[in-house]
């Protein structure tokens, strides 16, 4: 019986993950950067209107916001790196299931960390300048809140670097053999692969009985 151990190791849904890994970091990441710029433009208008010389002062919330999307479009396009075409006239693929959950993962904590520090930046930043306009000694302690709040986003930068990326998240399945080898007889694959298949036929006959 001739087995592809392509399409057991490397389907062709798995860049589905890697595609969605992408939008994750990029739609989440701008979305905290939307939040953020528009939470704290609300405070700074409403400062100015009293406070006009203190707007441009005020401006680092909105600054800090949207350098949120900027780190979720880093991470995307180093994510998007790592996904594999199919084959010329093919659906088969080189691109595993593992390196799929590892690009979604990946995509998930960028994006959902730039939303997360977004909201954070966004309601600090309409309370703090709002309270700057008022008096001028709390300016230090909202920068502070809003760089502890900032490094939300930029840890998972420093995790996504391309250094890291290709250990982690452009490894391919841990198996014996390459996505893209065949196998004749089922005789003919390691012996540690053919027990844990035998182990895992035995488990679906008793099932079936």
């Amino acid at each position: 019986m001739s087995e592809d151990i392509s399409t057991e190791n490397c389907p062709t849904s798995a860049p589905f993950f890697g595609f969605m890994g992408v939008a994750s970091a990029l739609v989440f990441a701008n979305i905290g950067a939307a939040y953020g710029t528009a939470k704290s433009g609300v405070g700074i208008a409403s400062m100015g209107v009293t406070n006009p010389e203190k707007i441009m002062r005020n401006l680092i919330p909105v600054v800090m916001a949207g350098v949120l999307g900027i780190y979720g479009l880093i991470v995307a396009v180093i994510l998007n790196q790592g996904l594999e075409t199919p084959e010329d006239g093919t659906l088969k693929t080189k691109y595993s299931s593992y390196t799929g959950f590892a690009h979604l993962a990946a995509g998930l904590c960028c994006g959902l960390s730039g939303l997360a520090a977004g909201m954070a930046i966004g309601i600090v930043g309409d309370a703090g300048v709002r309270a700057v306009g008022q008096q001028d000694k709390l300016f230090v302690g909202m920068i502070l809140i809003l760089i502890f709040a900032e490094a939300l986003g930029t840890s998972i930068l420093i995790l996504t670097h391309p250094s890291s990326a290709k250990s982690l998240c452009l490894t391919r399945l841990a198996s014996p053999l390459p996505c893209n080898t065949k196998v004749s007889t089922a005789s003919s694959l390691p012996s540690s692969f053919r027990s844990r298949r035998s182990a895992a036929n035995k488990g679906v006959g008793s099932a079936l009985e």
